[in-house]
C-alpha cells in the first residue's frame, strides 16, 4: 500500500470517533455482513461515519493491510480497530461493545 492510501485512511479513521468501513453506504449497504453492522450501530443509536470501499479499490485493499484484517467491514472506534461482523455481533450479544462505546465516550441508547 503506498503512503498516500495509508495517509488517507488514517486521516478517515480520525475524522469520527465510529468509522465503519464497508461495502455500500449506511443507507444502501452492498453486503449482507456490512448490514449486520450497520444496523447493530443502528440498534444502538451510535452515530458513524462509513466510508464505501467499493468507491475507491486503494482503500478497498488498503484497509486490509492497514488493519491486518482480510475481510470487510471493518469498525474503528476512537481510532482503534475492534473487527469485522463477526466479532462486533458477538460483542454485542454479550454487551461488551456497549462498554467499548462507553469507554471511549461514545453515545449509546439505553
Amino acid at each position: 500500500m503506498d503512503s498516500a492510501t495509508q495517509d488517507r485512511i488514517r486521516q478517515q479513521i480520525g475524522e469520527a470517533p465510529v468509522v465503519l468501513f464497508m461495502k455500500g453506504t449506511p443507507v444502501f449497504p452492498q453486503c449482507g455482513f456490512s448490514a449486520a453492522v450497520v444496523q447493530i450501530l443502528s440498534h444502538m443509536g451510535v452515530k458513524f461515519k462509513g466510508i464505501d470501499v467499493l468507491a475507491d479499490p486503494s482503500v478497498r485493499q488498503g484497509i486490509k493491510e492497514f488493519s491486518s484484517w482480510p475481510t470487510i467491514p471493518q469498525l474503528y472506534v476512537g481510532g482503534e480497530f475492534l473487527g469485522g461482523c463477526d466479532i462486533i455481533r458477538e460483542m454485542f450479544e454479550t454487551g461488551e461493545l456497549k462498554q467499548v462505546f462507553e469507554e471511549k465516550g461514545v453515545a449509546v441508547r439505553a
